[in-house]
């Protein structure tokens, strides 16, 4: 099974190539545990006025590639995820949005979270979700030492750049919205400080896949490994 990393965006055109392989792991989960259909939990942080049409979305989104049950959960910002919310499902998926408040969200189930991938269940991250998703997690910032490093509004509220332990599934740590949010600098910049070891920065409606197959990339975008090269950090796309 495999943890697959989405860098945002909503692109129906897109959905099947970024959402099917995932989908596909849930509905083997599912086959391995006699279950009728497959479910997928997921997991969203949302606004009271903004969460029932969060959930209707994404169970749009999810029923319009597969035959999947969508078992959602939203908490407000301030609140967090109970194991409840995982109980029957073959593989979870969290969402965007907050990335500060999805890491507090998770931090009670993050457990669960890599027990469950342990046994075989896939992961999928959106967003906020695929941040959160490695041992360091980039929550998110736009300054280092007072200077700028990518726009002030893919700060996440926040004003240095900030990194925490994340959920634990993957040993990259990843920024999404690369392209589009101007984050990939970011990523750069927290590398050349320092602050984490190199990652991953994935553009809206892709998606990146890591599993025992290896590596996989799909949909409309491209994913940039950022690495320490001796003084300085190097950057590269990875293909499909």
């Amino acid at each position: 099974m495999s943890v697959h990393l989405v860098g945002g965006g909503w692109d129906p055109a897109h959905a099947a190539s970024v959402y099917a392989p995932f989908l596909a792991e849930v509905a083997e989960a599912a086959g391995r545990a006699g279950a009728d259909r497959p479910r997928v939990a997921v997991l969203l942080v949302a606004p009271d006025d903004e969460a029932e049409e969060l959930a209707a979305r994404w169970r749009g989104v999810l029923e319009s590639v597969a035959d999947v049950e969508a078992a959602v959960t939203v908490v407000p910002e301030d609140g967090a995820f109970e194991s409840t919310a995982l109980a029957g499902a073959h593989g979870a998926l969290v969402g965007g949005g907050l990335t500060p408040a999805y890491r507090r969200a998770v931090e009670p189930i993050a457990a669960e979270l890599r027990r469950r991938a342990a046994a075989d269940e896939p992961y999928l991250g959106f967003s906020a979700g695929a941040a959160i998703a490695s041992d360091t997690a980039l929550l998110g910032g736009w300054r280092i030492g007072g200077v700028p490093v990518a726009p002030e509004d893919a700060g996440e509220d926040l004003d240095d750049v900030t990194v925490e332990a994340g959920i634990g599934l993957v040993d990259l740590t990843i920024d999404c919205h690369a392209a589009q949010w101007g984050t990939l600098t970011r990523l750069i910049a927290a590398t050349e400080a320092r602050l984490v070891d190199g990652g991953i920065a994935i553009d809206e409606d892709t998606l990146f896949s890591i599993g025992a197959a290896g590596l996989r990339v799909a949909g409309a975008g491209s994913v940039w490994s950022v690495t320490s090269d001796g003084d300085g950090v190097s950057v590269r796309s990875i293909s499909g």
